[in-house]
């Protein structure tokens, strides 16, 4: 006597295609829970990190990195370091950089500034309005000559190579939208150049007002709770169409 109707039957197609529904949902599911979890990590890296450049920022200025040691700088590692350096500027070869504050709009002026550790560091002495003057770009023999020495403080900044404002450094024409410190340096004929350059204190502004120093923005993007939070949802929609697909083909596919 044969068993009831329809028994060892392939599933009803419907009933399989739900099913395969189902296993695409938790496959989704275990992708979104992995991001979410990858997302936490990225928001501890980065909350760390954060807490570290508020140390280096508020510190004492130590001193700045000898040349010998500037090939191992690194901006996780390294950058907006309080620095104390020892020397003069080469005010001749003085640079102005395209730049938007809270001021307006106008320059930073890059100064190179002779360490007495024979190395060439960059300095960032601050913001000048847009009506500052222009000169031909100079070229310079470096740190020969004596100069009156003096010390200054300010935040260890990388490089900024390429250009800004949707704009390339212009060399030629003495045209800069980035503080691009190799290039500039290069533009300048410097050699032995820091890789980085330093954004000067605000207690080194002058009494006439320019150029303004102390207006380092620092600002990090930590949208990670919100991506986590996004991937944490997403993995729980998709966990809940595994379980309706998997009801849903398990009722289509009826008794065997």
């Amino acid at each position: 006597m044969n068993g009831p109707e329809g028994a060892g039957l392939p599933a009803p197609r419907s009933a399989r295609v739900k099913l395969a529904a189902a296993a695409l949902m938790a496959l989704l599911c275990a992708g979104f829970l992995a991001l979410g979890t990858w997302q936490i990590f990225r928001l501890q890296w980065k909350t760390a990190l954060i807490a570290r450049v508020d140390q280096r920022v508020h510190a004492a200025p130590i001193a700045a990195p000898a040349p010998i040691s500037w090939s191992r700088l690194g901006k996780d590692q390294d950058e907006y370091r309080h620095l104390r350096l020892r020397g003069h500027f080469l005010d001749e070869l003085g640079t102005l950089v395209q730049a938007s504050t809270v001021l307006g709009s106008g320059y930073w002026l890059l100064t190179p500034f002779c360490s007495e550790d024979g190395g060439i560091v960059m300095v960032n002495r601050g913001f000048v309005p847009a009506s500052t003057p222009r000169h031909a770009g100079r070229r310079g023999a470096g740190c020969g000559g004596a100069a009156a020495t003096q010390d200054v403080t300010g935040l260890l900044r990388m490089s900024e190579t390429g250009g800004g404002f949707l704009r390339d450094n212009d060399a030629r024409a003495d045209r800069w939208y980035s503080r691009d410190v190799k290039a500039i340096a290069a533009a300048r004929g410097l050699a032995e150049v820091a890789p980085y350059f330093v954004d000067q204190d605000a207690a080194a502004t002058p009494a006439e007002g320019a150029p303004v120093g102390g207006l380092t923005v620092i600002s990090f993007n930590n949208n990670h709770l919100v991506y986590a939070l996004t991937w944490f949802a997403l993995a729980a929609m998709a966990a809940a169409g595994c379980v309706v697909f998997a009801r849903d083909g398990r009722r289509t596919e009826g008794p065997i």
